[in-house]
């Protein structure tokens, strides 16, 4: 990929330590996911680790530091996953902002659709008998997924728009479109909320007399926290005077059962040991927002993300040094992922 880049340092064999940094903005409203401050995280946890290296007597391994764009949407990682960029990696770390510090989210897997709906033009006042409404067809189906709520698991998400509604009011939509990002805990629930949304997809179309074609454009899965990994950035960060957000916080319930969104980074957490841990800014503002834009560019941010990276810093350190440590996640890697 044209945009990422890979750092290395250490010794030419051992241990390899990879830290992640995004840095892709969103559309209108910038660094409302704080991807500026991730880059910074990693940027920062690198300059740390390599001083660690260089001041160790003995070869402790390898740090690699890979850029990682285009996560909003895009699958950069995945990609990267494709081109072996994570082949000789032992474990991957990043730490994500916002308004919480939580050592792990609920992320979850999700498949991105594109639902196109195909009928006949006609004159709408002439002859609307003539034409097959592909308009009606998207808006049948997006209240059919509304009414799906009623029968889905508190943890699964759907949310969607209807891209094209047709040319003029007087011609009756001969094609529409919508797109919809479906999210599930669990690669085997999402299957199931698929087959569900599919369903009504269909239903929708076969009411109105419509084709339909329903394309996945895009899918991540969802984010495997190495239990082993948790543990020693926990550590890290108790000791660095962290104050972890309470497992239930009023107005929002169980904070660990709320679906965080979702992130290339599942991915990578199927192939490796991985870690990705969301550290509070001191915001109010939650994130795809433009207050939380601004939050990201304030002092307390940058002071924050500062103690972050020494915490993926610290835990990162305490593998190098610890070949046992490093085998012990290994092994919590393969059970934890059968179970996921």
């Amino acid at each position: 990929m044209e945009t990422a880049f890979r750092a290395r340092t250490g010794a030419d064999k051992g241990v390899n330590v990879a830290v992640m940094c995004e840095y892709d903005a969103l559309p209108d409203i910038g660094h409302a996911c704080g991807h500026n401050l991730i880059a910074e995280a990693g940027c920062a946890a690198g300059i740390g680790i390599k001083a660690a290296l260089e001041a160790s007597e003995i070869p402790l391994g390898r740090l690699t530091i890979l850029g990682t764009p285009a996560e909003e949407g895009g699958g950069g990682k995945i990609k990267m996953i494709k081109n072996g960029c994570f082949d000789d990696v032992d474990i991957a770390m990043m730490v994500h902002p916002g308004p919480l510090e939580l050592a792990h989210g609920l992320f979850v897997a999700v498949d991105l659709q594109t639902i196109t709906y195909s009928g006949k033009a006609s004159h709408a006042a002439a002859f609307p008998w003539e034409g097959i409404n592909a308009l009606d067809a998207a808006v049948a189906a997006y209240n059919g997924m509304s009414m799906l709520r009623q029968q889905m698991k508190p943890s699964w998400r759907v949310h969607g728009i209807i891209t094209n509604g047709g040319a003029k009011p007087n011609i009756i939509p001969e094609k529409s479109e919508m797109q919809y990002y479906l999210r599930a805990p669990t690669e085997a629930e999402l299957k199931v909320l698929m087959q569900k949304a599919g369903e009504v997809f269909h239903a929708a179309g076969q009411a109105t007399g419509c084709t339909v074609e329903v394309k996945s454009t895009g899918h991540y899965s969802n984010v495997v926290s190495n239990p082993n990994l948790l543990e020693l950035y926990v550590k890290n960060s108790l000791d660095l005077g962290v104050k972890f957000t309470p497992d239930y916080v009023p107005g929002l319930g169980r904070v660990h059962d709320i679906p965080a969104g979702s992130t290339d980074m599942g991915d990578v957490s199927h192939v490796i040991p991985s870690i990705h841990p969301l550290y509070s800014i001191g915001t109010t503002a939650v994130i795809h927002t433009r207050a939380f834009t601004d939050a990201t560019n304030t002092d307390l941010a940058h002071e924050r993300t500062l103690v972050a990276s020494k915490s993926i810093a610290g835990c990162a350190v305490d593998v190098l040094r610890s070949p046992e440590t490093l085998e012990a996640i290994k092994l919590s890697f393969k059970q934890h992922l059968q179970e996921a």
